[in-house]
């Protein structure tokens, strides 16, 4: 009867994925995991680009010029590059809950204390601290996803959670537009305010993390014992198509060509990513007039864009079981929304120019991480996910240079804008020749 038992629980995973048990079970995980998950990367992507509305007041005050500015912005990923992988794998070894945690406690103290900035050394310190805090959350977060969700449902979950990077510009825009309107009280600066405050929500979201976040499926006290069967079975399944082996090792991931490649392709996404999150309250500031507040708001419909493009790429790259194009298009679509914001006259057709940028770049995030998970597994996926992100990530230290440099260099954000794109579109065309490097889709 055992026997009978386990070849109708065999059969019934094998069904479609409009099975009940399947349904009831992704929607469980989905409508658990993923709003908590997102509201911890808002509060991450709003502490580490928060720096880009301080600079609104914070670079006069403080006499930064473009150059300091644009480095200072970067520094933090060379911080983050250097402890990416070490925290990955740590967190591999000991659990999601108790490193994220960890994670988030170090540098919501790291960003509140940003406030004490005098000058560029300590701007450059206290940022370089922040990334090295930071380090191994992103990672982290999509590896953990990877424990609980099969691959199908991967590109949309991970768009979602991420959709907090495009949402945290709509909520943080608003609020730190807000923020230094206290400019003043308690003889405390607006942009002291600003770090202040932004960062105490990490810390506390940290200790949640601690009491919330279950470490893997089967320790769960929430999801009910069939549903545990279900995903344990489709997973170890998926597991064994990855590598026809037990285990992954870090050192195959490293040896993998396509691991590589995404480091490139990801370098080119985060360098067009950060530079336009780090400047754009400077650009619109120039090309509006508007006050702080109102950049603020204005800057929301970029974001706006992207969340909701996203989304909508990441639902269709799991439908259609596509990564590649859907990575590809995206990057190619960002590209063109750089170019074009040089020939724009008006304020309105730059917007709009940014928001075409932002569609494409976050847009292609789900695809481009759904294609990694497609044959990482184990340690492998720890140290892969890690290598992939940092060196990417160095692209963050790039892009905000080169903007601050090209700005001081040509008096004009034209010159880094043409770099952004061009460098997003060859991130594009490397995307559509991993056809010449990967077995199968």
């Amino acid at each position: 009867m055992e026997t009978m038992n386990k070849a109708k629980f065999r059969l019934d995973i094998n069904e479609s994925a409009t099975h009940p048990l399947e349904k009831r079970a992704i929607r469980r995980m989905t409508l658990r995991l993923i709003p908590f998950m997102f509201i911890l990367y808002i509060v991450a992507y709003l502490d580490r680009v928060n720096v880009g509305f301080a600079a609104l007041q914070m670079n006069a005050e403080l006499q930064l010029s473009n150059a300091v500015f644009g480095f200072g912005s970067g520094i933090f990923f060379i911080g983050y590059f250097l402890f990416e992988i070490p925290s990955n794998l740590i967190l591999h070894k000991v659990g999601a809950r108790v490193w994220i945690a960890r994670i988030m406690i170090s540098w919501g103290v790291i960003a509140s204390a940003m406030m004490f900035v005098t000058g560029p050394k300590s701007f450059y310190a206290l940022r370089f601290l922040l990334g090295f805090a930071e380090a191994g959350f992103f990672p982290g977060m999509i590896l953990y996803l990877t424990y609980w969700f099969p691959h199908k449902y991967l590109a949309r979950n991970v768009a979602l959670f991420m959709t907090a990077t495009a949402l945290a510009g709509v909520v943080g825009g608003p609020v730190s537009g807000a923020l230094l309107e206290m400019h003043g009280i308690l003889g405390v600066s607006g942009w002291q305010w600003l770090f202040l405050l932004e960062g105490i929500p990490a810390v506390l979201l940290g200790f949640a993390v601690f009491f919330y976040l279950p470490e893997r499926p089967e320790k769960s006290a929430w999801l009910p014992q069939k549903e545990k069967e279900w995903l344990r079975e489709q997973l170890a399944r998926e597991h064994q198509k990855k590598t026809g082996e037990p285990e992954q090792g870090l050192f195959q991931a490293i040896r993998s060509g396509r691991v590589w490649v995404l480091c490139l392709i990801y370098f080119t996404l985060v360098v067009s990513m950060y530079g336009i999150a780090m400047w754009m309250p400077l650009m619109l500031k120039n090309i509006t007039g508007f006050s702080n507040f109102l950049v603020g708001v204005v800057s929301i419909l970029p974001y706006l864009a992207a969340a909701v493009f996203m989304v909508i790429i990441g639902i269709s790259s799991d439908r259609t079981g596509e990564r590649r194009l859907h990575m590809a298009g995206s990057l190619i679509l960002a590209s063109f929304g750089f170019l074009l914001s040089v020939f724009t006259g008006s304020a309105v057709w730059s917007v709009v120019c940014l928001a075409i940028a932002a569609a494409g770049i976050w847009g292609a995030l789900g695809p481009f991480w759904a294609f990694a998970g497609s044959f990482l597994s184990g340690t492998g996926a720890a140290g892969g996910f890690a290598l992939i992100n940092s060196i990417g990530n160095l692209g963050g230290f790039t892009g905000p240079w080169l903007m601050g440099f090209f700005r001081d260099s040509t008096g004009s954000y034209a010159t880094g804008m043409t770099s952004l794109g061009l460098i997003i579109f060859a991130g594009g065309i490397m995307a559509w020749l991993l056809k010449f490097c990967q077995r199968g889709r």
